[in-house]
Formats: structure tokens, sequence, C-alpha cells
């Protein structure tokens, strides 16, 4: 079985810009192919979890997602080798106003059904893996999911904390980055072997 690290997409690897809706607005976080690089040398799978309501709120359709991770997965390869393994995204919202995905589904943080689906298909040992976000939903799923749970104070980290705490949902660790989440989750799993 694999291991591996989920990411929430926006503020987490990428800068938040409130419904990212076209590839110029895209901004990767310094250190973010560098942490994703170390993971994946040291055998995890990366996989990208993301909500993308925008879609059910009619501000982008998914032509337009699609165009949105086929750049960031060009801005995420190195030497000709993705560093990312798989992106998996709800575009569900029980507000929206696209009458197709305007419903609750369980793909949508903080529900687990990204994380299954990823599993199944990528074969993932849940209980060796690691879910890295910027907020309380983040959280929630990588609880609900059985998932060790590191909160990046970028994005919404640093507000979703206090909920966090609020609502005795700790996490694991609370990284300054997706880099210094990165050197928690390697320095952990040499701790363990």
């Amino acid at each position: 079985m694999n291991k591996a690290v989920f990411f929430d997409r926006d503020g987490t690897l990428i800068e938040e810009v409130n419904y990212l809706k076209k590839k110029e607005e895209i901004s990767l976080f310094p250190e973010t192919i560098k942490a994703l690089r170390n993971l994946k040398k040291s055998g995890f799978l990366n996989i990208i979890i993301t909500n993308q309501s925008g879609i059910a709120r009619g501000y982008l359709s998914e032509d337009d997602l699609s165009a949105i991770h086929s750049e960031l997965r060009k801005m995420l390869t190195e030497n000709e080798s993705e560093l990312i393994d798989s992106i998996y995204y709800s575009p569900y919202h029980k507000d929206g106003i696209i009458e197709k995905y305007k419903t609750d589904s369980d793909l949508r943080k903080p529900n687990t059904g990204m994380i299954r689906k990823a599993a199944e298909d990528h074969d993932i040992n849940l209980d060796e893996s690691f879910f890295v976000g910027d907020s309380f939903n983040d959280m929630l799923c990588a609880e609900n999911a059985g998932l060790k749970k590191i909160l990046v104070k970028t994005g919404y980290g640093k507000n979703d904390y206090g909920k966090c705490i609020e609502n005795n949902l700790m996490p694991d660790y609370f990284a300054g980055d997706i880099f210094e989440a990165s050197e928690y989750i390697l320095n952990s799993e040499n701790h363990t072997e």
C-alpha cells in the first residue's frame, strides 16, 4: 500500500485569491515545489483535495478548472517529473445556482468522498497518511478520514486555528507554511521507521 499527503489547494499550496477563476491568478507559495519534491523523494504520493464551489456558483466552468489544474500541474513539474500525483475536486454546493451542482455531496469537504476515492484509486493506507490544509473544514475532513492533521498558517490558517481549538479539533501540528509542514511529516516518518 502507498502512503500519501493530501493537500488543500488554495491557501495551502498556492495563494488564496477567493475563487480562483483563471490560470493567470495562480501564485505558488515560495517553497511549495521544494516541499512536494522532498515528500515525493521520501515515497509519498502528493494528492490535491479541493472544494471548488465556484463551479456551482457559476463563477467558472469545469473546463476553466481543468485549464487551471493543467497549468498548476505544469508549474509543479520538475525535470519532466510531475510532483502532483492526482487532483480531486468537488464542484458541488447546496447554495449553488447551476442546477447540476446545486446539491450536498459526500465529495465536498469536510466529507471524505474525495479522500476515499483517492485511497481506492491509488491503494493508499490512510493510517500512514497526512492532510495539510489551511482551514477548519480541512482539519475536520482529515479527522473524519482518520488522517494526521497539519494546519498551515497561510491562507485562512491563522484565523481557523482558533476555531479548531474552540471545537476541540487539535491539529497534530500547526505549521508556518507548506515547507514547514513537509519537514514535520518527514521528521515524523524518520522517528517511526
